[in-house]
């Protein structure tokens, strides 16, 4: 009899066993319901996203920071007389960055200097001397006057001596005038007409002196003619002293604007051409990124459109704003030194990425600084 198990607890033990499995089953169902629910949920929060988010927004990692840097080369030869910064240094717009050797320069502008008062004493030299040719020019009228009264008494000397001669050949027939004295007045008829000739000539002589003298003023007031400082030849002459002043301000290089040295290649003593790139200027409050978007990204991007964006160097923390200003002209592969054959029979579809230029906010990189080349996430509202 105590073998036995109590009729009442033998009667209880499949209500007992029933018990588990039905709170199971109760639990399980509900978590399914919960995982169901968040399931429902999660899809449509990422359906609310796309529809009111995610189609408003294109975004990319693969973006860069870039800048317009600027390459120092100096203008003038030179050997190079002291180099004022070094890589990762900070300098401000007209900070010096290099001297060179001024001594070649320095001498050359004192030789312009030089040439340009030569030509200046020329000029003055060249209007004093058109006084004394316009003299000339009233000595050459007054020779012509004075040929000309020349002229007129051997034109008198001559007409007595033709008289003399005829009346005399007139008598000579008749035996009253002896040989004797017909030579006579044959050589003085020949003598006063050689005379005239010489008078007449000489008139001839005194007006070409004339206008040789006008020429000669003429020429020189064509050289003297407006100011000093219109002169072509003083004006060529300070030409070359501005470009002596020049080469020679060109010796100090300075800063073009803002920002940070980099690729510095020139030592002190080194002896550079002019063109030869020394260094490197990246302008740090002035960076853009090129974001590159693929092309079934780009549908709706315009220029103008805002864009966030934040760097791998300080993480999700720091979020920039910029601005879209334009696409690039090609794709990378189009502009690449070996482009793509795609013209082939082997050709596989490749998905292209065309850059799309975002200028950052100064502001922004003031406080929190960039470097050309870090990486990017660039996200670009097309909602708008």
């Amino acid at each position: 009899m105590a073998d036995q198990p109590h009729p009442e607890l033998a009667a209880s033990s499949p209500v007992t066993e029933e018990a588990p499995q039905r709170t199971f089953a109760e639990r399980r169902k509900r978590w399914l319901t919960i995982l169901a629910a968040v399931v429902l949920g999660v899809a449509l929060l990422v359906t609310l996203y796309h529809f009111l988010i995610g189609v408003r927004h294109v975004s990319t990692d693969n973006a860069y920071v870039g800048a317009d840097t600027a390459q120092i080369t100096p203008l003038v030869a030179g050997a190079v007389q002291s180099v004022r910064v070094a890589n990762t240094q900070v300098v401000h717009q007209g900070d010096i960055l290099l001297t060179i050797d001024p001594s070649d320069a320095r001498i050359a502008e004192e030789r312009a200097a030089a040439d340009l008062a030569q030509a200046e004493r020329e000029f003055l030299q060249t209007r004093a001397t058109g006084g004394a040719l316009q003299a000339q020019v009233g000595a050459r009228a007054s020779d012509i006057a004075r040929a000309q009264a020349e002229m007129v008494a051997a034109q008198a000397s001559y007409d007595k001596a033709r008289v003399d001669l005829a009346r005399r050949q007139s008598l000579a027939k008749s035996g009253a005038v002896s040989g004797d004295e017909l030579t006579s007045a044959t050589n003085a008829f020949a003598a006063a007409q050689a005379q005239l000739a010489v008078a007449k000539a000489g008139i001839a002589q005194a007006r070409a002196n004339r206008v040789a003298a006008s020429e000669s003023y003429n020429a020189n007031q064509a050289l003297i003619r407006g100011s000093m400082q219109d002169n072509p030849d003083v004006a060529s002459a300070r030409s070359k002293l501005d470009a002596a002043r020049l080469d020679l301000s060109r010796t100090v290089i300075r800063a073009p604007f803002d920002g940070v040295i980099a690729q510095r290649n020139v030592q002190i003593g080194q002896r550079i051409a002019a063109g030869t790139p020394v260094m490197t200027v990246v302008p740090i409050n002035r960076m853009y990124v090129d974001a590159n978007y693929k092309e079934g990204q780009l549908k709706k991007v315009k220029v103008g459109q805002q864009a966030r964006l934040t760097a791998d160097i300080y993480g999700g923390s720091v979020v920039y704003h910029g601005t879209v200003v334009g696409l690039a002209g090609g794709t990378g592969s189009a502009f690449a030194i070996i482009p793509a054959q795609n013209a082939t029979g082997n050709w596989i579809k490749v998905v292209q990425r065309l850059p799309v230029r975002i200028m950052l906010d100064p502001a922004e990189l003031q406080q929190h600084p960039l470097r050309v080349g870090l990486s990017m996430d660039a996200t670009i509202d097309v909602g708008g």
